[in-house]
């Protein structure tokens, strides 16, 4: 029988998707006012992989993606989701879920093994975290490279989004090997 352990703490990701560039800078202050600093960003990528944005944020989308320099633990990632969804609307300067978006966000996180994403719609390959959010293993992370599932979207394929993260791995294992010294 195993024995529960607590779990390692992980690097919370943010990937932002918006077609106004301000709205990169607005958002990762708002995000670090929440989270702390942002320890890495990525270049920002035109996106054009579906056309599910463009009636609510419009055409010309861009993509980006931030790690934060505080870990977090995997459990917080529902509450996280929750935290993004609110600063989407008060950033599009909506008060409902039904106003139109300006930005998205979507948070997760990375491990030793795994990209996970949150999100609040259910599909077959999500687990259940708490308060309507779904976890999703998007990569594995295994031989030193990020490897997709059938289901891992487009963007999370690109070239350059495997090189940020790669950047992100080293980054947190770096962060973990830095917490391991500290505990001798």
């Amino acid at each position: 029988m195993g024995l529960p352990t607590p779990a390692k703490p992980v690097k919370l990701f943010v990937a932002l998707l918006t077609n106004d560039p301000a709205l990169f800078t607005t958002s990762v202050i708002a995000l670090q006012s929440h989270y702390g600093p942002v320890d890495l960003a990525s270049e920002t990528f035109p996106w054009n992989m579906t056309e599910y944005y463009r009636k609510e944020m419009g055409e010309n989308l861009l993509r980006k993606f931030v790690t934060f320099e505080r870990l977090i633990v995997p459990d917080a990632l529902a509450g996280i989701k929750l935290t993004t969804n609110e600063l989407e609307m008060s950033l599009s300067g909506g008060e409902r879920p039904t106003s139109p978006r300006r930005v998205n966000l979507d948070p997760g996180y990375v491990d030793r093994t795994k990209l996970v994403l949150a999100s609040a719609k259910d599909q077959a390959h999500r687990i259940y975290l708490s308060q309507g959010i779904y976890a999703e293993v998007t990569l594995l992370y295994y031989h030193g490279e990020f490897h997709p599932f059938i289901y891992t979207y487009p963007d999370y394929q690109w070239p350059e989004t495997y090189a940020f993260l790669r950047r992100a791995q080293q980054c947190y294992r770096h962060q973990l090997r830095l917490l391991k010294q500290e505990k001798s």
